[in-house]
């Protein structure tokens, strides 16, 4: 999809923008917690 049909899909349904934006920051705090949960298990 270009740039150009996108903002256009937006513009037609604009709750996909609180859509895409909720999906961002759930996919960014699970990044995170997997990230540090990752971290304090000590190696071999």
């Amino acid at each position: 999809m270009s740039d150009n049909k996108f903002t256009q899909f937006l513009q037609n349904n604009p709750r996909m923008i609180g859509v895409l934006f909720s999906l961002m920051v759930f996919l960014s705090s699970t990044g995170a917690a997997a990230a540090s949960l990752g971290s304090t298990n000590p190696g071999p």
